[in-house]
């Protein structure tokens, strides 16, 4: 039986309707902005532009929730300047005073265990920002291996000149705000996220308020 150019239309249509309720507009709790006075301009070769207005929606499919709350962290600095790890996944990202954990200099990185394999869409990372600063050399790993030493996948790099060693990103460096860095992680399957960044326009430490991982434990 032919089926005419009208009926494949309305067919195409509730296809595309049927795939769009299976997704949702990613929702996140921001902290207030943070900025006092005139930011410091900042100049690097590969930082993004100022986005103007509200940040466009991110979709997730439906039932996807942060699997990173509460969940254990490791890090590379086993003792931290200021802070505790647990601050990275305690759900506070307003970056007041005490909120956030301080890293030594260098490249450094925190690791959190998801406790299972899991699907991640989105990971969104909340540096120090009450400043318009832009941490060096942030990139965004999954894997299954808690050494990262098999099985990664690179979900963002802006690592532009491989000065830690992970391999040169394409991803634009960024200025921190209170929205966070949001990143599309794809639906990568692992159990372990960890997040790279080498000191910032400011000063050489690593801070990191709070980091989200929204994804559904893998089937």
């Amino acid at each position: 039986m032919k089926l005419t150019h009208t009926a494949l239309v309305m067919m195409a249509c509730c296809v595309t309707g049927a795939l769009a309720q299976d997704k949702m507009p990613l929702k996140l709790e921001l902290p207030p902005p943070l900025f006092v006075g005139t930011p410091v301009p900042v100049k690097l070769p590969n930082l993004e532009p100022t986005r103007e207005g509200k940040r466009p929606d991110f979709l997730v499919p439906v039932g996807t929730v942060n699997l990173a709350k509460d969940k254990p962290v490791t890090a590379s600095d086993t003792e931290p300047v200021v802070g505790t790890l647990d601050l990275v996944t305690d759900g506070d990202k307003a970056g007041d005073e005490g909120c956030w954990v301080e890293l030594g200099p260098g490249k450094q990185w925190v690791q959190i265990d998801l406790g299972k394999p899991s699907k991640i869409f989105a990971i969104v990372a909340w540096h120090f920002h009450a400043q318009a600063r832009v941490y060096h050399d942030v990139i965004v790993q999954i894997s299954d291996d808690p050494h990262f030493a098999s099985g990664v996948t690179t979900v963002f790099n802006n690592d532009n000149d491989n000065s830690s060693g992970l391999g040169a990103g394409k991803d634009l460096a960024y200025i921190e705000t209170y929205e966070g860095k949001l990143i599309d992680a794809k639906g990568t399957k692992g159990r372990y996220v960890r997040l790279y960044s080498n000191g910032n326009t400011t000063n050489k430490l690593n801070h990191y308020l709070e980091v989200e991982v929204y994804g559904k434990p893998a089937q």
